[in-house]
C-alpha cells in the first residue's frame, strides 16, 4: 500500500480563494474589509514567523491586519486593556493571541477577555464549551482541529470505504489548542474516540487500533508506522525542527508520524510541512470573514 497524500497547500489554496472573493464582494457590497488584529508577546522566533506568515496570508486575500507587538514584561493589566481596546474597534472582527505567552501571564484569563464574536482562535471558554456540547454549535471553531476536519472530509472523498463517521479515532495529544478541541469534533462528527497522551499504557495497541489516527503531541517519528491499522488515516499535527547538518538550512522538519513507514500501511496521509500547517492559516481567515459577517448582521 502506498498512501495518498493529502494536500493541504492545495486545500488551503482553494479556501483562501473563496475567502478572497467573499471579502471582495463583502467590500464592494456592503463597504467592510474585515479586519484581523494579532496581538504578539516577546520576541519568540517562531511566533514572530507564524504572525508575519498570517500577516501575509491577510494581504493576499484583501483582509485588513493590525500588527500589536508587545514586550515580554508586559503586565497582565496592559495585556487585558489592549485587548478590550480592540473588542471596541469597529474595524477589527477578530483578535488573535500569539501562543504561548510568557510565564508571568494567564493564558485563560487573557483569552477570555476577547469577545465573543471576534474569537476567532475559538479559544474563549464558552466557544469551547458549546463545542462539547451536544446540539450546540460554537461561534468560532479553532482553527487547527478545523482543518484537520477539513483533511479528513477529502480523506472521505479519495478513499474508497472510508466515512468518518462509525470510525474509531485515535487522537495523541490532549492540549488545549489542538487535542481536546479535535477529540470533540471527531465526537460531533460520530467518531468513538480514544486520547492518547503521556501517561497512557500501551500507546501502540491502541494507536493500532484506530482508522483514524490525528498525531499532536509534537515528538518527532513518535508514532511508528509499525503501530498503524492498515487502511489508518493520519493527519500529522506536528511540526519539529530537527537537526540535519546535511540539509541546506542545517535542520529539517519532521512530523509525529514515522513518515516513510507509515505511508506503507496508511490509505492516505499528510505531509509535514505542507498539511496541517496551510489548513491552519486558512480556516483563521475564514473565521475573520465569519467575524465580519457576525458584526454586519
Amino acid at each position: 500500500m502506498s498512501a495518498i497524500i493529502l494536500d493541504g497547500k492545495a486545500i488551503a489554496k482553494r479556501i483562501q480563494d473563496e475567502v478572497k472573493d467573499a471579502v471582495a464582494k463583502m467590500s464592494r457590497e456592503k463597504g467592510v474589509v474585515p479586519g484581523l488584529a494579532a496581538v504578539l508577546v516577546g520576541e519568540n522566533p517562531a511566533s514572530q514567523m507564524y504572525v508575519k506568515m498570517k500577516r501575509n496570508r491577510c494581504e493576499e486575500v484583501g483582509i485588513e491586519s493590525f500588527g500589536y507587538e508587545k514586550p515580554a514584561d508586559i503586565t497582565q493589566e496592559e495585556l487585558e486593556e489592549l485587548i478590550n481596546e480592540l473588542n471596541r474597534d469597529p474595524k477589527v472582527h477578530g483578535i488573535l493571541i500569539q501562543l504561548p505567552l510568557p510565564d508571568h501571564i494567564d493564558t485563560d484569563k487573557a483569552l477570555q477577555t476577547i469577545s465573543l464574536d471576534k474569537d476567532v482562535d475559538g479559544f474563549h471558554p464558552i466557544n469551547i464549551g458549546r463545542l462539547a456540547m451536544k446540539g450546540r454549535e460554537p461561534e468560532f471553531i479553532p482553527a487547527t482541529p478545523y482543518g484537520c476536519m477539513i483533511l479528513l472530509q477529502e480523506a472521505e472523498r479519495l478513499v474508497q470505504g472510508f466515512k468518518i463517521s462509525g470510525s474509531n479515532a485515535v487522537v495523541c495529544g490532549r492540549s488545549n489548542i489542538v487535542g481536546m478541541p479535535m477529540s470533540l469534533l471527531l465526537v460531533k462528527a460520530n467518531a468513538t474516540v480514544t486520547i492518547v497522551h503521556s501517561r497512557t499504557k500501551n500507546i501502540p495497541e491502541i494507536v493500532g487500533k484506530g482508522d483514524i489516527v490525528i498525531g499532536a503531541m509534537g515528538r518527532a517519528e513518535m508514532i511508528k508506522g509499525e503501530w498503524l491499522k492498515e487502511g489508518a488515516i493520519c493527519i500529522d499535527v506536528a511540526t519539529v525542527k530537527v537537526d540535519a547538518p546535511e540539509a541546506p538550512k542545517g535542520y529539517i522538519w519532521k512530523g509525529d508520524f514515522e513518515a516513510e513507514a507509515a505511508k506503507k500501511r496508511a490509505a492516505a496521509i499528510t505531509p509535514v510541512p505542507g498539511g496541517v500547517g496551510p489548513m491552519t492559516i486558512a480556516i483563521l481567515l475564514k473565521n475573520t470573514l465569519h467575524g465580519a459577517e457576525l458584526a454586519l448582521s
